[in-house]
């Protein structure tokens, strides 16, 4: 796993497949979601690394259900003793209760998600000893107050997170980008001029025109930092980008 500095106050944790962030508020850490199966003592020791301990992880705040940001809730959450906290609607399949819904994938999907496929780790997560549910609207102690952001359309649970404080966004797998190769890597300086993003809107999705007016609002929001579930993070002038995505 890779640990790359954005932001004083944030950490991006980028897994083979998908990505997390670490964000601190003075002696609190908050988790945004937790990677595959297998993540969370890995997780444990970038916290370490960051000359933190797992304990000092209040809370885990999952974007939505996919195996690819929960794998690791369980895990990490025994080790760190974290609230998890997901929205009402994945909340059950957060808690293993039953198996989420499959994504109804378009044809030009199907080699893309096989791919992915190949590098997810198999196996039945470690549910977490409890979800809290969340709703649209709701301010999480975090951040400055981060704004919870029900983004129905990826799944029917889905949320992205805002901090309006911090100008912060993270949207998830509601919008994803593809950036220049080799931008962001562990141990260089994260670049300070504006560095030129395709961003999309998200795929695997369970309903793709509710996923794109899902978009719509996240691009309504003003935040100058974008962190996705896959891609390198928007870190200037990120509304701009967003309203162009949604007008696509």
């Amino acid at each position: 796993m890779d640990v790359i500095e954005l932001l004083p106050r944030l950490h991006l944790l980028r897994f083979p497949v998908g990505q997390a962030y670490l964000w601190r508020d003075g002696e609190e850490l908050t988790l945004i979601d937790a990677g595959t199966i297998g993540a969370g003592p890995v997780i444990a020791e970038a916290v370490r690394a960051l000359g933190r301990a797992p304990e000092d992880v209040r809370r885990i705040v999952l974007t939505h259900f996919h195996e690819d940001h929960v794998g690791g809730a369980g895990e990490f959450a025994a080790l760190s003793g974290a609230e998890v906290l997901a929205h009402r609607l994945d909340a059950p399949f957060v808690r293993g209760e039953a198996p989420g819904p499959a994504p109804r994938l378009a044809e030009w999907e199907l080699p893309i998600r096989a791919e992915v496929a190949r590098h997810l780790p198999g196996g039945t997560p470690l549910p977490p000893p409890s979800v809290t549910e969340l709703t649209d609207g709701e301010v999480l102690g975090f951040g400055g107050g981060a704004q919870v952001v029900h983004v129905p359309g990826h799944t029917d649970g889905s949320i992205a997170l805002h901090l309006p404080a911090e100008g912060v966004l993270f949207t998830g797998d509601t919008v994803a980008a593809l950036p220049p190769e080799g931008v962001l890597s562990p141990g260089e300086p994260v670049p300070t001029d504006p560095v030129e993003h395709t961003l999309l809107p998200g795929v695997f999705n369970l309903d793709r025109p509710r996923l794109l007016d899902s978009v719509r609002r996240l691009a309504d929001l003003d935040a100058e930092v974008a962190c996705f579930g896959h891609g390198d993070p928007v870190l200037r002038g990120a509304a701009a980008e967003l309203r162009r995505t949604a007008a696509m």
